[in-house]
């Protein structure tokens, strides 16, 4: 339940190097999923007088949707079909989702119910996506395609997410985010752990120039010699 402004630095070095490279799209496709439940479940019809819920999480799925087309843009044919396969898989259970509340819950409080649970549980699959990122970042002990920012604000956004559910003790809000702020937190220690053993990229690179050496030659012509 967060506007995702804090991956802009990662889209932007995508759309620089026009490559996604190692970065993997299930965290953005896990969020727009988490987005359009949370939206659902926000609308009046559904849970009454959830405007916050409602906007933010409207407003989240329309940037995640502007990431997702950046990352289409830039990936290899093979991650473009999985990436459209996974979504159009999202939209369909989302549609029928919606169809089956709308027909078989005639009651506030069953509709919340229902949308609530689903909630909870693709909200905790959002924030355990980067779990592959994170095996990565131990495997490798680089945090190159971990985020900082990203890891920072899902965690300042889990806590702030779970002290509005206490106000309101909404448990369909609090677990999803108290897990997520915990999971969070998990990644700034692993960040902090291996921030570094993170090789730094060298643009220079390390290319020695070869040294010129004129030389005479007894016919006073000058030869050069090349040495490295």
């Amino acid at each position: 339940m967060n506007i995702k402004l804090t991956n802009r630095p990662t889209f932007v070095n995508i759309f620089k190097k026009k490559a996604v490279e190692q970065f993997s799209p299930v965290p953005y496709l896990a969020t727009l999923l988490n987005c359009m439940m949370w939206v659902m479940y926000g609308l009046p019809f559904v849970h009454p007088n959830s405007v916050l819920v409602l906007t933010i999480n409207g407003i989240g799925f329309f940037i995640e949707a502007l990431y997702l087309l950046t990352f289409f843009i830039y990936s290899p044919r093979r991650l473009r079909l999985k990436v459209v396969g996974i979504l159009a898989a999202e939209l369909v259970f989302v549609g029928a989702v919606m169809g089956g509340v709308l027909s078989g819950a005639h009651t506030h409080h069953k509709r919340t119910e229902i949308v609530g649970i689903l909630c909870v549980i693709f909200g905790t699959a959002m924030y355990a996506s980067p779990l592959s990122i994170m095996k990565m970042v131990i495997q490798t002990k680089s945090v190159k395609y971990m985020p900082f920012y990203l890891s920072l604000v899902s965690f300042l956004n889990g806590v702030c997410w779970t002290t509005y559910s206490l106000l309101r003790f909404d448990l369909y809000i609090l677990i999803p985010n108290g897990l997520g702020a915990l999971l969070a937190a998990v990644q700034l220690i692993l960040y902090i752990t291996y921030y570094r053993t993170t090789p730094k990229d060298d643009s220079k690179g390390n290319v020695e120039l070869p040294e010129v050496t004129p030389t005479s030659t007894s016919d006073s012509l000058t030869t050069v010699t090349v040495e490295n």
